[in-house]
């Protein structure tokens, strides 16, 4: 691996010297992005697995193979559209004079990704959409929880870009704080909030603009009148993707008082009927290290502890103590409590809280008392109980009757807000994110200075001015 800095240093040079990048050359980066995901897909996909101890091929085609090319494809097909100067309105008289103002979205310069261990292509691949077609060169520091991945995107990116168009650095903490702290133009992180308190404070000693895509506890709204079955298998399908290794992954779920026993069978009968056995299914994909599971046993552990009723889906009665596979079950956990462990931190595994509320407020009571979280979704065909919804909470997106699902929009902006993030990215709104909005104002052949009593001397027309935009 090259030393950081001196990739940093060579790709602003390359930058600096290539200015202005074309759309052509823009699209050309996308299009060689593209085929470093698909002919590579299967290669790719074993490293995922042999990272995971074991994960569902099928999952990581969809999760990380095809969700990395479809943003790179969206981003090729719209770029003549997002790149082309808009014209503004200048300050009146002014346009009528001659003034022109227009906004150019240039390029920044070189972007640094840190890419987390759970969606450890799609979530390198997908920001680059934006990166690339903003024009932008890019250094991406993977994550140490997937070495064989890390090494497969060294081993072939040489193959499709030059070391200063893109390249990826890999390493533990300590590289990835030597990678924070490089003054790139822009900086993207995605991960946990404790983690992004780091990276935004050392960014700050540059003042590289950043972009952190966090986490948090995404709650599950069910309304009263929302369809048991189809609600409960939608949330099952979110939550046991990725062993509920997924930022956006339902983390708790608000059910009615009087529906709770029913939600539990609804999410019983889904998880079995999905996954009839685990330890063998190659469907389901294995929590990705020791450190994890352990983790997720003994928040489990706290809250039995603490008088939490615990329900354990495994419909072929398997035993996972047998086993070294790190496949975990999924856990559905009733009578929670705010000294749980599970109701303080992000999960990020097949465990699920329910909370019982008794009406709509208390519901929403209960998400707003909590930090702002990344997703937030809502089940029921009540138009009014769901604006309520929407007006009465903050989080980073919103799916309403499925989960996750926004976060495969491209013409969505994906971002968090406060603890579970800031900026955005995905479409136009990524282009937008990675370049520098510069304003261009043109001035007219006339004195305007003169014409609006701006030059010295002052006087009348100084006054009159002054009078006329004060509204006097």
């Amino acid at each position: 691996m090259s030393d950081p800095t001196t990739i940093f240093q060579a790709q602003t040079a390359a930058f600096t010297a290539a200015l202005p990048v074309a759309a052509d050359i823009r699209r050309d980066r996308l299009t060689r992005a593209m085929a470093l995901v698909t002919e590579n897909a299967e290669a790719f996909c074993a490293a995922m697995s042999e990272d995971f101890g074991h994960r569902s091929r099928e999952q990581s085609m969809i999760t990380d193979i095809l969700a990395s090319v479809l943003p790179l494809r969206h981003a090729r097909r719209h770029l003549g559209r997002w790149m082309r100067p808009e014209r503004r309105p200048v300050t009146f008289p002014l346009g009528l004079l001659g003034g022109r103002g227009r906004v150019e979205y240039q390029p920044k310069g070189v972007v640094g990704v840190i890419a987390p261990w759970n969606y450890p292509v799609n979530l390198v691949m997908a920001p680059l959409a934006g990166v690339l077609a903003a024009g932008n060169r890019a250094m991406v520091k993977t994550s140490e929880y997937t070495p064989r991945t890390a090494a497969l995107f060294e081993e072939l990116c040489p193959r499709y870009f030059a070391a200063d168009e893109l390249a990826f650095v890999s390493g533990g903490p300590e590289t990835g704080r030597a990678f924070a702290a490089l003054p790139f133009d822009h900086l993207l992180f995605t991960g946990a909030t404790g983690i992004g308190r780091h990276i935004l404070r050392a960014a700050a000693d540059n003042l590289t603009p950043v972009t952190l895509e966090l986490g948090g506890k995404s709650p599950v709204i069910l309304g009263a009148s929302a369809d048991i079955a189809r609600s409960t298998e939608r949330v099952v399908i979110g939550k046991m993707m990725n062993a509920g290794q997924t930022c956006l992954a339902p983390d708790y779920m608000l059910v009615p008082e009087d529906r709770e026993d029913q939600v539990v069978e609804g999410l019983t009968r889904a998880a079995s009927a999905m996954y009839p056995r685990l330890i063998d299914n190659p469907d389901y994909t294995a929590i990705i290290n020791d450190r994890h599971h352990q983790r997720l046993t003994g928040w489990l552990a706290d809250a039995r502890a603490k008088g939490a009723r615990i329900e354990t889906v495994n419909p072929a009665g398997e035993d996972f103590t047998a086993t070294n596979s790190r496949k975990m079950p999924l856990h559905i956990v009733r009578d929670v409590t705010d000294d749980m462990i599970l109701m303080q931190e992000e999960i990020f595994g097949p465990i699920l809280p329910l909370r019982r509320y008794g009406d709509i407020d208390g519901a929403i009571a209960e998400v707003n008392r909590r930090d702002r979280p990344l997703g937030l979704y809502y089940f029921g065909s009540d138009a009014a109980e769901r604006r309520r919804v929407l007006d009465r909470t903050v989080s980073g997106g919103v799916t309403l009757d499925d989960v996750i699902f926004h976060i495969g929009q491209e013409d969505l902006p994906f971002g968090g807000i406060g603890p579970s993030g800031m900026g955005a990215y995905h479409g136009r709104d990524g282009f937008r994110t990675f370049s520098h909005a510069r304003a261009i104002y043109r001035q007219s052949r006339f004195d305007i200075a003169k014409l609006a009593g701006l030059k010295p001397p002052y006087g009348r027309a100084t006054l009159r001015a002054i009078r006329q935009q004060l509204g006097r």
